[in-house]
């Protein structure tokens, strides 16, 4: 079968069953188990393709995404979360849609303690998104925001995602950490902006007298103070453990959430029950991640074994591109991948593949990693298969529907992709700070 042909059955399968409005992980597994009996053979080959998925799932790299999950989870159940919130609401006064810059500010603080985008998202859409929406914020407003800085959530450390690419792409993770910095704070500033902009320029998209409860003096001071800075310490332990060399990324991942249980017990927070209930939650969002991974992984190695894999790279190849123009044909492959298949598949999926042509041809590797990871957060704002986007719909209203999330999400994978675009013309925004951090 011809490749085009095979990557055309593929990916129209799987979006067939989405639209259908089979869950994504089903989706997955009826494309794959089809294709794996169509292309590999028949029930040998179904039954080589569970071990495969199985496996995949099984390696030591990923045990930090558990971890950086339990640390939001601890901080949610434990209802520190809330004090972080309540630390920026007292602070941020009379902006236009308060809350919706609420919700980007203390997600920004919560990329740099959870280390989860699974759970930053879930977290401020519980606690957010109902709260705006009953204070008569449009839902784009109620949801855009949260959808948004989820993602944003990969690229500031700690990052169990940024952990996993710097393993398989063989760059340097001390590095990548520090690389994805600034854009991550670019794009949370961008995002700031446009709400801001959206509400003055857009009525009734965001109440008018959202002006906060007063505090003066102490008082509007006191939680950023006893609960935001101390949690911050937290991204220190992480990254300074990490950055010197004194533990693995899986050990640094360990401490973070011992300094995240320690300090919920400090604070007198930490009860058997919440405790139970953080490992749940860690437990059930895991699940989900890893079955939607097995999905994903299978069907990577599906289009790899039909050769649409090799028929796609083969033809960019044959084009003779430059090293900029190569660029921005992997980028784009990425961006059309990201609407289709997790961050962890497109890694998978690519990297055995880019990481020779960026290598051959001279092009700066953090700069590239930046780019990578700025096209994953772009997929997981993409429909129709984008997690933070089922993930928004998992916490909201029942009211709220899947299209409305979708256009939720709209304005912010704009903003995304002009940072992407940013990035790619002046390449300091991605390597000034690894530079001078040495």
């Amino acid at each position: 079968m011809d490749w085009t042909l095979s990557l055309a059955l593929l990916l129209g399968s799987v979006t067939l069953l989405m639209v259908m409005g089979l869950p994504v992980a089903l989706s997955f597994l009826v494309t794959n188990v089809m294709a794996a009996y169509l292309f590999m053979g028949g029930p040998a080959g179904v039954d080589q393709l569970a071990r495969n998925s199985i496996s995949s799932v099984m390696t030591f790299s990923l045990t930090p995404i558990p971890l950086f999950i339990l640390m939001g989870e601890v901080l949610f159940q434990t209802g520190l979360a809330l004090k972080v919130i309540e630390g920026f609401d007292r602070l941020i006064r009379r902006v236009p849609a308060r809350l919706a810059v609420v919700s980007v500010v203390a997600g920004t603080a919560f990329s740099a303690i959870s280390g989860s985008t699974i759970a930053t998202t879930a977290m401020l859409g519980r606690s957010m998104t109902p709260v705006m929406l009953k204070n008569n914020y449009h839902p784009s407003l109620a949801l855009g925001p949260i959808i948004a800085i989820g993602g944003v959530d990969m690229l500031i450390p700690p990052s169990a995602l940024i952990v996993l690419f710097g393993s398989l792409a063989n760059i340097s993770i001390t590095k990548l950490l520090f690389a994805g910095i600034i854009p991550g704070l670019l794009l949370a500033a961008s995002f700031v902006g446009y709400i801001i902009l959206n509400a003055v320029l857009v009525p009734g998209s965001a109440p008018a007298n959202d002006v906060g409860t007063r505090h003066t003096g102490w008082e509007r001071f006191r939680p950023l103070v006893l609960y935001v800075l101390p949690l911050l310490s937290i991204f220190g332990v992480v990254i300074g453990a990490m950055s010197t060399g004194v533990s693995t990324p899986t050990e640094a991942a360990a401490l973070g959430a011992l300094a995240t249980v320690i300090l919920a017990a400090c604070y007198g927070a930490l009860t058997w029950k919440n405790l139970l209930a953080s490992l749940k939650g860690t437990v059930l969002i895991t699940g989900i991640v890893l079955f939607i991974i097995v999905g994903a992984t299978a069907f990577s190695q599906l289009l790899g074994f039909s050769g649409a894999t090799n028929g796609l790279l083969t033809a960019i190849n044959a084009l003779n591109l430059g090293p900029n123009m190569l660029i921005v044909s992997m980028i784009v492959i990425l961006l059309v991948l990201g609407c289709f298949v997790d961050q962890v598949s497109m890694m998978l999926l690519t990297l055995p593949f880019f990481m020779p042509l960026v290598i051959a041809s001279g092009t700066d590797q953090i700069w590239f990693g930046v780019l990578f990871l700025i096209a994953m957060q772009l997929g997981l704002m993409t429909p129709p298969f984008g997690l933070l986007l089922f993930t928004m719909k998992s916490v909201a209203p029942p009211h709220i529907t899947i299209q409305q999330v979708f256009a939720a999400a709209f304005p912010f994978i704009v903003i995304s992709t002009l940072m992407l675009v940013a990035v790619f013309l002046w390449r300091p925004i991605a390597t000034w700070l690894p530079a001078i951090a040495g």
